[in-house]
């Protein structure tokens, strides 16, 4: 296998670079540039010098073996001033030496999955670790990031080959008398799977959410409010506001940290009955952002306005321009002009949100619930069969394999081979 090197730090003039080098030539280049090398895992301050001799820079440099480091491979780590100069020459150096070449985006995260250091799952959520934005988002990766979704499947693939194996034990024996019937254990096993995967599918929406961000819907009849309120939160001049009814004609989002929650606020046009086509093509986009919406935060201009879209568990109801307003007591409102009420609903806001975080599960990938639906079809197919006649086992087998090889592709063991290219090419050179 190729010995590859990449900047693993940013490419931006910094205190500190990392360049890291992984593969059987890692150690030998190393020495090159260095002289002899330091301990393993200990650093230390070497100077690194070109093939002619001349200086490139002081750094430290730290050495990882086989089977110890983040690839699986040997590893070394030249910790380099961040200058781009010295980070340009070092690498030019690295490439000029036999047998070592550029690493490919994600190429080092690939070999730690080709070396078992990771799994799929932890390799994509090594992705949204580097891309996390907000706190929660942080917190997810990190679970998933951590080995807890593979701790799981694990968990579930034990006892899904104990089903399968008791069920094949049958078939090795049919000609036989099997000492005791084994389709009570096999049910059971096959019942704390699929009851374990259903409620992780439960809570699957949540954590895409979570890794993408939730969509907030500010909704109302025109010139409630709206755009205004956007501005205030957003602390700018996202929106056009006008006194003038319509103004907004296409929905605009703002993006937001809210106290650690990915939140995607949209201001959509006003709903009502118009002649004008584009105001109506307004409206249209809209409602079907505030149908798709995870949640809506309704402006109205009286306390008795009937809502123009069905309200949801959960939806916000305010009345806005609060400054414009005799409020009654007990009312809520709102005002993006004075600021009325806006602490409030940030955190009616991140209220409901935060309760959808706390029900969220590990999978946060279609793919993932793709896998995971798969297995349960199976499951229910094998349980159906079971419990109908002992039989079938031949079929009832076959089901607890699909069912296991759905949990592999999970995890990445098998069949994802067209899937991998896409998940590296969206990392970074040098991880």
């Amino acid at each position: 296998m190729d010995t590859i090197f990449a900047l693993a730090s940013g490419r931006v003039k910094a205190g500190v670079a990392v360049v890291r080098i992984s593969g059987p030539r890692a150690f030998a280049a190393s020495e090159v540039l260095a002289g002899d090398l330091p301990e393993l895992r200990k650093a230390g301050l070497r100077t690194l010098r070109g093939a002619d001799g001349a200086v490139i820079d002081e750094g430290l440099v730290l050495c990882f073996p086989s089977g110890g480091s983040f690839t699986g491979e040997p590893v070394v780590e030249l910790h380099v001033h961040g200058s781009l100069a010295v980070v340009s020459a070092l690498l030019s150096e690295l490439a000029a030496h036999p047998g070592l070449r550029p690493a490919d985006a994600g190429e080092f995260s690939r070999r730690a999955l080709e070396n078992d250091r990771l799994d799929l799952t932890q390799i994509e959520a090594l992705g949204d670790l580097i891309e996390a934005e907000t706190e929660a988002q942080r917190r997810q990766a990190m679970r998933v990031f951590s080995g807890e979704l593979g701790r799981k499947v694990e968990a579930w693939r034990s006892d899904l080959i104990r089903a399968a194996a008791l069920i094949e034990v049958t078939i090795d024996f049919a000609d036989e008398e099997v000492p005791e019937d084994v389709s009570p254990e096999v049910l059971h096993l096959i019942a704390e799977v699929r009851d374990a995967l259903v409620a992780e599918l439960a809570g699957a929406a949540s954590a895409e959410r979570v890794r993408e961000g939730f969509e907030v819907a500010i909704v109302g009849a025109p010139n409630v409010g709206k755009s205004t309120l956007l501005n205030a939160l957003a602390g700018r001049e996202a929106a056009i506001t006008s006194e003038v009814a319509g103004t907004t004609r296409d929905v605009i989002e703002v993006r937001m940290d809210l106290d650690g929650i990915p939140v995607t606020l949209l201001d959509t046009a006003g709903l009502r009955e118009s002649d004008n086509p584009v105001e109506v093509m307004g409206v249209t986009r809209a409602r079907s952002r505030a149908e798709s919406a995870d949640l809506r935060v309704f402006l109205v201009d009286r306390p008795d306005e009937e809502l123009r879209i069905p309200r949801r568990v959960g939806d916000i109801v305010l009345l806005g321009k609060a400054d414009l307003k005799v409020i009654s007591p007990g009312v809520q409102a709102v005002s993006g002009v004075t600021g009325h009420g806006l602490d409030m609903l940030v955190a009616l806001i991140v209220d409901v949100l935060r309760a959808r975080v706390a029900g969220a599960a590990t999978i946060n990938r279609q793919r993932h619930a793709v896998a995971l639906e798969r297995a349960v079809r199976a499951l229910e197919s094998a349980r159906d069969r079971l419990e109908e006649s002992s039989d079938v086992p031949e079929i009832v087998a076959g089901e607890l394999r699909s069912a296991v090889s759905a949990l592999e592709i999970l995890i990445g063991r098998v069949g994802v081979e067209d899937y991998l290219g896409e998940i590296f090419s969206s990392f970074c050179i040098g991880k």
